[in-house]
């Protein structure tokens, strides 16, 4: 039974599912065309499929996941390097601080999203753009993996000169650690001379590489996730740009102080494979 799931729908889910002959059958399985595909439930109805699936089985609707890819050939090494990074960052804190820094940059117009609205015949809702011109505004930040504090900066641009400020503000706001791991992607401002002159001035700042094209190892990717989620989309201050940087601020603010909550949600405190890698005995 499993097997036959995990092979993909066929020939009977396509005309279950009511396609032509020359129309190839559907990617994804329902409860119709997995009743219409095992001989056994055929004459099940649809909530005695789901049971069976559930309780006879161990089938349940689950979401898919990207099967994530690095090209990077120093892929395993890059990422040895990062989990014995962390692993001394949760054993001796006090000492030695580990961010994963990043970037993202956001626009005046709003994106479209599910929201609960009137039903029809009433008009659907709208990300409302207010007929202003867009705009782009750019946060750089990093994320505290022992204890989710929040330390950013933004502006219209984000370049070589606001790198360098945002370095003076890691030095400046772990004035203690002897050690501070940096934990970033490839963006070529990083290695920019100027960048790298300027860190000079802070030899504590330890910069770590990422693999490339590598996203599913910087948590901070996470928090760029929920404040998309949470201020971004379907917001109505399309005609009012600054109170739109305030009410961003704001949602980065609430961790200036760190967040074990927020260290749950990217993935920095459970089972995962870089909270594993901060689990100190």
């Amino acid at each position: 039974m499993l097997e036959r799931l995990r092979q993909g729908p066929g020939e009977e889910a396509r005309r279950e599912a009511g396609l032509t002959s020359e129309s190839p059958p559907p990617s994804r399985w329902t409860l119709r065309t997995i009743r219409a595909t095992i001989q056994a439930i055929q004459n099940y109805t649809l909530s005695g499929v789901w049971w069976w699936l559930r309780r006879r089985v161990g089938v349940k609707l689950r979401s898919g996941r990207v099967q994530h890819f690095s090209p990077d050939p120093q892929y395993k090494t890059k990422v040895a390097k990062l989990k014995r990074c962390l692993h001394e960052a949760a054993g001796n804190p006090k000492e030695t601080t580990l961010l994963f820094l990043d970037e993202m940059g956001y626009t005046r117009w709003p994106d479209p999203a599910p929201t609960w609205a009137a039903a029809p015949p009433a008009d659907p809702p709208q990300a409302d753009r207010q007929r202003s011109n867009n705009g782009l505004w750019r946060v750089i930040g990093g994320l505290n993996a022992w204890t989710g504090k929040v330390t950013y900066l933004d502006n219209y641009i984000v370049g070589r000169a606001k790198v360098i400020e945002m370095y003076d503000r890691i030095a400046k706001t772990y004035s203690r650690a002897k050690r501070i791991y940096v934990v970033q992607d490839n963006w070529s401002i990083h290695t920019h001379p100027d960048v790298l002159t300027a860190l000079e001035a802070h030899p504590q700042i330890k910069p770590i590489g990422l693999p490339t094209y590598a996203p599913w190892l910087n948590p901070i990717e996470k928090l760029w996730r929920s404040l998309k989620e949470t201020i971004l989309k379907m917001h109505r201050l399309a005609n009012a740009w600054p109170a739109l940087h305030q009410r961003v601020n704001d949602f980065l603010g609430q961790f200036a102080r760190g967040s074990k909550r927020l260290l749950r949600y990217v993935g920095l405190l459970g089972d995962g494979q870089l909270a594993q890698a901060m689990q100190f005995t």
